[in-house]
């Protein structure tokens, strides 16, 4: 980080490096020891190194090792466990004398891949992976990795009780061997929990996972750990909380040329937004905390919100910065481990596009605005340290997750988000990002640039919603509640606007640029409002990445 962590309040276990999962307590290591290196070429960058934690606390044990592509930061982890002896009757699920010990060493390894000695003399010194093969009810966590042909001693590392454990999954490719050496097919990839979210128990190992011959679909012989403590104590606290927004929370910067601003909620419904009834001519006033909103429910298309009717509307329109803030839900994330602060702006309305096709930039008519946009970046926070990990950048109907260390930052540990002119999608860095085909040079733009425009959420904010915290603790706002849509549907010929753009263009770009555009949101094809944050899938899930 730029900056030095700061000392956090007090609580429970959040930053105190140990987490408790019930029957077993982890620390994260992040020091390792080189075990062995693998190249693909003599460019080392494009290679992979694999290495052991060091510095496991007495009493801890290795659950696997870490591997990672040579042209990123060393800056992984890989958790190290130890059995809780704590019986508890309030806690069903802490340690049981008859149930078998939570951590086992394997009964064998198997050797599930090494290079062969041709491409060892070229491309490096000789490495063997090692899957942990587990006593019955017990699941490896992770694979070990030696420099010769020898097996490790079964003291090196513990299996973990089945049901001590969750499902993971593949995340990114680390190494693919197989595109250079067909005859030794071979791949890295490091791993996820397969069930994430709010409510998601999985807590991710560090470790990876590899195969020669593995399908996706199949079952994967590692497993990551789940957490069985139901009070997440590693979970910040209300003062924590307010601690980690005024360290960590970004500035968003408008584009310059932006004229379609946030606002505050209450703004939006103090200068005139109005509630419509399907069948209903004429919208009714919505009061400044929207408490005569329809709550709960589903978005069933029978309620709405739309711009004031009189000549407010133009003027809503094009919000009021002043009065913006960032709306917060802060949530568990990765079995509590690790924890999400969602951030969410308002703004009373999202504009038309702009098409880029090769040179020419094409500023649309109505193609892309709506009434009503929702969008949000999310920090997410290391439950160990309370260090920054990362930050998702919501974009579109996407988005990705940014590492600290590629982000920028404005003022000590403060990152920077960039808001795409008139769609308001986020962005880690300054540019033109293109919702299209990059090498063709055709489809949408995104502009982001630094301005005098800009909301600083690490003042500028609202703690609407942490579930966690129970239901004493925070007041979700009334709007919060509301499931239906924050602008109304229309529908219109946009097809008729692309095709007489299409026509204009050379015979040599017309198929590619059809063919781009039949692949770009529905948004495109009229206004439809957004839901708000509680109907987003993410607000429960995972972010999409």
């Amino acid at each position: 980080m730029p900056a030095p962590i700061p000392q956090w309040p007090e609580g429970e276990s959040f930053a105190s490096g140990r987490i408790s999962l019930g029957e077993t307590q982890v620390i994260k290591i992040t020091k390792f020891e080189f075990i062995w290196g693998y190249n693909l070429s003599q460019d080392k960058k494009k290679g992979v190194t694999f290495y052991k934690p060091v510095g496991i606390p007495d009493g801890f044990y290795c659950l696997g090792h870490y591997c990672q592509p040579n042209n990123l930061p060393l800056r992984g982890f890989v958790l190290v466990a130890r059995e809780v002896p704590i019986y508890s009757p309030e806690n069903p699920h802490t340690c049981d004398p008859i149930k078998p010990p939570a951590l086992q060493v394997p009964l064998d390894y198997t050797l599930v891949w090494s290079p062969n000695d041709g491409v060892d003399e070229k491309y490096g010194d000789s490495g063997y992976i090692w899957l942990p093969q587990p006593p019955e009810g017990y699941k490896p966590l992770g694979y070990l990795v030696t420099n010769k042909p020898e097996k490790p001693e079964l003291d090196e590392v513990r299996c973990v009780r089945s049901d001590l454990t969750d499902e993971c999954e593949i995340y990114r490719l680390i190494l693919d061997v197989g595109f250079k050496f067909p005859n030794l097919p071979f791949r890295v990839w490091s791993t996820r929990p397969h069930h994430r979210g709010m409510l998601g128990k999985g807590v991710p190992v560090g470790t990876y996972f590899c195969s020669s011959y593995w399908i996706p679909g199949e079952d994967m012989p590692i497993a990551c750990l789940k957490n069985l403590n139901p009070t997440l104590p590693a979970m910040p606290n209300l003062d924590q909380i307010h601690a980690l927004i005024h360290h960590y929370g970004p500035t968003v910067f408008f584009h310059p040329e932006e004229i379609f601003l946030p606002s505050s909620v209450a703004w939006f419904f103090k200068n005139g937004a109005q509630l419509f009834k399907a069948g209903i001519l004429y919208g009714e006033d919505i009061d400044a905390n929207g408490s005569n909103l329809p709550s709960g429910g589903t978005n069933d298309g029978e309620f709405w919100i739309d711009l004031p009717s009189d000549d407010r509307g133009e003027i809503v329109k094009h919000g009021n910065l002043e009065s913006a803030k960032l709306f917060v839900h802060v949530k568990p994330a990765l079995g509590g481990t690790f924890t999400d602060i969602a951030m969410w702006v308002f703004c009373p309305f999202n504009g038309p596009a702009t098409l880029k096709v090769g040179l020419l930039n094409i500023a649309l008519s109505k193609i892309g605005q709506h009434v009503g946009d929702w969008e949000h970046y999310t920090l997410r926070i290391c439950n160990f340290t309370g260090e920054l990990w990362g930050i998702y950048f919501s974009q579109h109907s996407g988005g990705q997750w940014v590492e600290a260390y590629d982000l920028e930052y404005i003022e000590g540990n403060k990152a920077v988000v960039y808001s795409s002119k008139s769609g308001h999608a986020s962005y880690p860095h300054p540019g033109m990002y293109l919702q299209g085909s990059a090498k063709l040079g055709i489809g949408v733009r995104n502009d982001c640039a630094r301005s005098n425009l800009y909301v600083d959420s690490s003042i500028h904010y609202e703690l609407v919603a942490a579930e966690y915290l129970g239901d004493e603790v925070i007041t979700e706002p009334f709007w919060l509640q509301f499931m239906r849509e924050w602008g109304p549907t229309i529908v219109y010929d946009s097809r008729t606007e692309l095709d007489k753009l299409i026509n204009f263009l050379p015979v040599m770009l017309r198929y590619s640029v059809e063919n781009i555009f039949d692949k770009l949101p529905i948004e495109l094809s009229g206004e439809e409002g957004p839901t708000g944050p509680k109907e987003k899938n993410n607000w429960v899930g995972d972010e999409r990445s």
